[in-house]
């Protein structure tokens, strides 16, 4: 059973960083794809970034490109991201999720294993 944990969630101010952790278990993750995505309230989840864990291909959503970044960590089986440039529009909680697979895609329904999602708050 794959099961995957995030962490690194806060409040930052405007124009700061934050990098987020996913710790997943319960692979080989060698034919899946990792992927965050956020909910604002009030508004659906919505796809950020994904990585293939086979040969770390990445795909963001246009919001967030040249700000984030994703990445596989050292660490087995860990993948972060990076956000800079912060802005209030970032605020939401953020999900990490695993697919079996090589594509990465944006249709959160495909994804099988999510997290409990970790708190970003950007202040103005």
């Amino acid at each position: 059973q794959v099961h995957v944990v995030e962490s690194g969630g806060g409040l930052v101010q405007a124009g700061g960083s934050r990098r987020l952790s996913c710790a997943a278990s319960g692979g080989p993750f060698s034919n899946h794809v990792m992927g965050w995505f956020r909910q604002a309230p009030g508004k659906e989840r919505e796809f950020v970034a994904g990585i293939s864990w086979s040969d770390g291909t990445t795909y963001y959503t246009d919001s967030v490109k040249g700000r984030f970044t994703i990445s596989r960590g050292n660490a087995k089986n860990t993948m972060y991201l990076q956000m800079n440039s912060l802005k209030p529009e970032d605020t939401a909680v953020y999900y990490c999720a695993a697919r079996p697979g090589m594509a990465i895609v944006e249709e959160s329904r495909l994804y099988a294993y999510w997290g409990q999602g970790t708190q970003v708050t950007v202040s103005s």
